[in-house]
């Protein structure tokens, strides 16, 4: 039975991301109304130990993915500000939203700061989707600035969740430290085993065993495990971990793309999903005039007063601080930390699971169908820009290759116009680099000495590798310190590619010297050659 409901779950999940493309409904509401319509209908699902679990995991991949898909190149110009927005704003969203709670709807004090940390946070997961399917190209780095604060904001959420539920339980904490620790040891962790990550991979073979997608994932677990274990922050350091592989290049990175692409997308659906059906419709009710009056304050002062506060000294446009006021959603992360709440067994006197349901449910309903409309209505709108798109992203996602090379004074096409130069094969001109500038070609551009040019074309995928032989320059092997051109090998042989112990890769010319610890990679015709010792 549950596993035809999950197949039900996932099919009407497409039907419903279809609807979202062409009604302009956020996808993910649509999942939220689903589990609604599911525990409506009888299905009884109260078991929220089993749900933190899922919800936990659903953050782990989310916050980690979404470190893994930012180009730090194209966030950097925007960093401060994210950071600012992902640290500060937290903070000031949850004490400005705690406040309102106790002194205009008297809540108990603790009660109110633990429910503002609780929806503090802004979430990826919503704010990419719309981004994304929208096509939404802001102006001013806009879409880098709300991907970034939004995929790495949840961790300070989480601590300040973490500290109110302490308190709350009758411990005697520092605050201070507790966040000093949190942050200082989920940095540490992250970038840490982010570098023993690179390093493993470097040793590791995996590519040939297919197991790469599930070392990540191991590494992506582990990394969360051992930070927490610390008392660090686990979420902080899965958001460094994934910054940092995800801005280092390495064999079989598309793989681990489509993987926790597919891997996000049904980690998103389970946990608005799983909100839904964890919800009773009467409690909803119940809770309808509360979380509204809430969502609406955060709205329209919380999130206002803490962007356009904090965001002073950029000396940013008006409209670009309200439309990043707008883009504030709550989501996943809420939703996880709600339920967190709730398995901590804390007498509360406020039902704070259906209050964040019915928040999640507005913002993504009011905030998420404007944002759009809002975005062309400020004037924030950039047909000439992207979201978040690069040479990187393309390659990692399609057919589509690129590589590098360099324009000598001996090249035949040194001070050649593009339009001069006859290339045969399918492949375009796709960058040119020249002293630290990119330059787009066009046919009257002229190449010149120094220049690196990027050329781009359909990738080549060899499913068996039967044509290639990797061999080991040992300081025995007959090849050591010997030049590609002195080498005798067969006449249906070449070597095609020279990888240093460093990991540099180097395209053989016939003056290139082999040295001991190369590895040359020899492409040959079908039948089998041995390794020439």
């Amino acid at each position: 039975m549950n596993l035809l409901l999950i197949t039900v779950v996932l099919l009407l999940a497409i039907i419903a991301t279809k609807i979202s493309n062409r009604s302009g409904l956020p996808a993910l509401l649509l999942f939220l109304a689903m589990g609604v319509i599911f525990s409506a209908l009888g299905y009884d699902f109260n078991n929220f130990k089993v749900a933190e679990n899922i919800a936990s995991l659903s953050l782990m991949i989310i916050i980690f993915y979404g470190g893994f898909g930012t180009n730090w190149t194209m966030g950097r110009s925007t960093a401060r500000q994210s950071i600012s927005l992902a640290s500060l704003g937290v903070f000031v969203t949850a004490i400005l939203t705690g406040l309102f709670c106790h002194y205009i709807l008297k809540i108990d004090f603790l009660e109110s700061m633990l429910l503002g940390s609780v929806v503090a946070s802004t979430d990826y997961a919503a704010v990419s989707n719309i981004l994304v399917s929208k096509n939404l190209n802001l102006k001013y780095s806009t879409a880098p600035l709300l991907e970034i604060e939004s995929g790495s904001n949840d961790p300070t959420a989480y601590t300040m969740t973490m500290v109110f539920l302490s308190l709350l339980s009758g411990y005697s904490v520092s605050v201070p430290l507790i966040i000093l620790q949190q942050v200082a040891l989920g940095v540490i962790g992250g970038f840490l085993l982010g570098f023993i990550f690179i390093k493993l991979i470097e040793i590791l073979s995996l590519d040939e065993d297919g197991l790469f997608s599930v070392f990540i994932a191991t590494m992506m677990i582990g990394t969360y495990a051992l930070t927490s274990l610390a008392g660090g922050n686990g979420f902080l350091a899965l958001y460094i971990l994934g910054i940092y592989i995800g801005n280092h290049e390495f064999r079989r990175k598309r793989d681990v793309v489509f993987f926790y692409d597919g891997l996000s997308t049904i980690f998103q659906i389970a946990m608005f999903f799983l909100l839904g059906l964890l919800s009773d419709i009467n409690l909803i009710i119940k809770a309808l005039p509360i979380g509204f009056v809430i969502a609406i304050f955060m709205l329209l002062v919380a999130r206002p007063l803490t962007v356009f506060g904090l965001m002073a000294p950029f000396k940013m446009k008006k409209n670009q601080l309200t439309l990043i006021s707008l883009a504030g959603l709550r989501g996943a992360a809420a939703i996880a930390f709600a339920i967190m709440v709730v398995n901590r067994d804390i007498n509360l006197s406020i039902d704070i699971f259906h209050i964040v349901f019915v928040i999640c449910i507005f913002s993504l309903l009011i905030q998420g169908t404007a944002l759009p409309f809002a975005t062309k209505k400020l004037d924030m709108y950039d047909p000439d820009d992207t979201v978040l798109r690069t040479f990187n992203y393309y390659s990692d996602k399609t057919d589509l290759e690129f590589i590098k090379t360099h324009v000598s004074k001996t090249s035949p096409w040194v001070n050649k116009k593009i339009s001069d130069i006859e290339i045969a094969f399918n492949i375009i001109i796709a960058k040119i680099e020249r002293e630290g500038k990119s330059i787009v070609p066009r046919g009257d551009t002229y190449l010149r000495d120094g220049d690196v040019i990027v050329l781009g074309g359909e990738g080549y995928f060899d499913a068996t590798g039967e044509d290639l032989l990797e061999i080991k320059i040992s300081e025995t092997h007959k090849w050591a310190n010997k030049r590609v051109r002195d080498i005798h090998i067969g006449r249906d042989e070449l070597i095609i590619m020279v990888q240093t112990p460093s990991g540099e890769i180097i395209v053989p010319r016939g003056n290139t010297i082999l040295k001991p610890g190369d590895r040359a990679v020899i492409s040959k015709e079908s039948n089998e050659i041995e390794d020439p010792e």
